[in-house]
């Protein structure tokens, strides 16, 4: 298979690229803001307060640090992947903790409606 100059100068650059890639982000500094953030606003809804959402908390925070150990070890891609095993851990114990609170309010609404038609039907 005869290859034109063209076509493999492409390729050529292609593998550069994708290799320069790949180096890179092996190489990069982990960037734990999105994970720590994550974890700061779940403690902010009271998610240490609902026993699901605390539990993935507290997974988000162990990945966290698992994540930072990885890195000190040199393995960044696993690194990258648990660090992402820990935003995801952090926006599921926020999204519990809403889920928590709306029910709560539901619930409470629930009785004063209850509330209000006793009291409408008492003279």
């Amino acid at each position: 298979m005869k290859l034109s100059f063209r076509s493999a100068s492409a390729l050529l650059a292609a593998g550069v690229v994708t290799t320069t890639l790949a180096v890179g982000c092996a190489n990069a500094p982990l960037r734990t803001e999105a994970s720590t953030s994550g974890i700061r606003a779940a403690e902010e809804v009271g998610a240490p307060t609902v026993p699901r959402a605390a539990l993935h908390l507290q997974l988000a925070k162990e990945e966290l640090e698992h994540a930072k150990a990885l890195e000190a070890k040199g393995e960044g891609g696993q690194a990258a992947s648990m660090l992402e095993r820990s935003e995801v851990d952090a926006e599921l114990a926020v999204a519990l903790s809403r889920e928590a609170s709306e029910e709560s309010e539901a619930r409470a609404a629930l009785e004063r409606v209850r509330q209000l038609r006793q009291n409408a039907k008492t003279p």
